[in-house]
């Protein structure tokens, strides 16, 4: 299409080329019919000399102007006929020159328009991409969001079951040591109880139902640093004799575990 159409403006541009010739060619023709050509000399014998006396006619004296006046104003209408037809020709080309200015500019308008059309098209099809990159971009940020918070999640909840598993773990363990730690101390117990009884002279005065709870400060090996009697149904005598006994069994036994060593200890005083 863009063929026929570049054929059909060059043979518009050599129609005006051509009747511009042939007018020339016309006028030129025109010019050689009416210049005035010398006729062609003729040879003649050289008479001989005659003595005569030429005698012109009053009548054929006019004709010669006549006729230079005829040619005259034949020869002015020709030029005049030329000037016309040159300044029409002239007029034609002009116009001819101004309509193929008028659409070669109409030709550089509609290109350009369609450059700017092609322009406006590539960068809506250019942002229209760039839209899509942007929104699989995005729509992938949010996935691997999505996938990093549910992998934070499970970890949290992995941690925190695995925290309470470790906690159960320890508090079975704490409940185990407090059976095994409670059985032990109650030997401990019973061990320094058997000692202060060993040292303790009863007094006869003391009832069968005594019962009477001492507070007992110890330091390191078990030396006795206090007494203090908390609870007991007794008089002051008993009690200054229980002070005496618990004293007198310094130092007091050593438990079997460190761990079940203790600055203060209670220990319960009874008659049996």
């Amino acid at each position: 299409m863009g063929l026929a159409l570049k054929l059909a403006q060059k043979s518009r541009n050599i129609i005006p080329i051509i009747q511009a010739f042939t007018l020339h060619a016309l006028l030129l023709v025109i010019l050689l019919a009416a210049f005035d050509w010398p006729s062609p000399q003729q040879q003649f014998v050289t008479p001989l000399a005659i003595n005569a006396t030429l005698v012109i006619e009053g009548t054929n004296e006019p004709q010669q102007p006549l006729e230079k006046k005829n040619k005259d104003e034949s020869q002015s209408k020709n030029n005049n006929e030329m000037l016309r037809v040159q300044a029409e020709e002239e007029k034609r080309i002009n116009d001819a020159l101004i309509e193929k200015k008028r659409l070669e500019e109409i030709r550089k308008k509609n290109e350009a328009d369609r450059i700017k059309r092609e322009q406006e098209r590539q960068k809506k099809i250019k942002e229209e991409e760039e839209r899509r990159e942007r929104e699989v971009k995005e729509a992938e940020l949010r996935r691997i969001q999505d996938i990093e918070r549910q992998r934070a999640e499970n970890e949290r909840i992995r941690m925190e079951m695995e925290a309470k598993e470790r906690q159960a773990q320890i508090d079975e363990e704490s409940r185990r040591l407090d059976s095994v730690k409670s059985g032990e101390l109650a030997v401990y117990k019973a061990m320094i109880s058997q000692k202060i009884k060993r040292n303790w002279n009863v007094p006869a005065s003391a009832n069968s139902d005594l019962d009477c709870q001492v507070r007992v400060r110890q330091g390191p090996g078990g030396y006795v640093e206090g007494v203090t009697i908390l609870r007991c149904n007794e008089d002051d005598a008993i009690k200054r004799s229980i002070e005496a006994a618990v004293k007198a069994s310094s130092p007091l036994p050593q438990p079997s575990s460190p761990s079940l060593f203790e600055r203060s200890i209670l220990i319960n005083l009874t008659k049996k």
